[in-house]
């Protein structure tokens, strides 16, 4: 029993040695980047998204410790790969439109993800500020792609 329990403790911390690197942001971020939108939603964004779709990040004191750490860092690194507010004018007009496309068809059900608002009661977002995000990502998609 004391073996077992000496090779639980031996294997997590050597499970701390294991990390998954998201990328560090830039030394500095050029503000023009960013996406433009109303204040309203600018501040609902950085309040629910920004975490993994910026280098905005908040790492929570779990996000550092394993296996926690391989499910967080995973989403923020898949987060940002598929979308960064923060480098926005970097994507073509196709990809925005895209990308507003996926705002559209994700705010009411995938994103915030569920699991993420578990922890983060702070990214709620009311089914008016949901309405509110979706109208304006639907309000600047071009005709072809509504």
């Amino acid at each position: 029993m004391f073996k077992q329990l000496l090779l639980w403790i031996l294997g997590g911390f050597l499970l701390q040695a294991i990390q998954i690197e998201i990328p560090t942001p830039p030394e500095s971020i050029d503000p023009t980047q960013e996406i433009k939108a109303p204040p309203a939603i600018l501040s609902l964004l950085k309040r629910s998204c920004y975490d993994c779709h910026s280098y905005q990040t908040k790492m929570p004191w779990y996000g550092e410790i394993a296996p926690i750490s391989f499910e967080v860092k995973s989403h923020i690194k898949n987060g940002r790969s598929a979308l960064n507010f923060q480098t926005w004018a970097d994507y073509t007009p196709q990809r925005q439109q895209k990308i507003y496309q996926g705002i559209v068809d994700t705010i009411n059900f995938r994103m915030p993800m569920p699991l993420y608002l578990t922890l983060h009661d702070e990214a709620k977002l009311s089914s008016k500020e949901r309405h509110a995000i979706k109208a304006w990502a639907k309000g600047l998609l071009t005709p072809i792609e509504r």
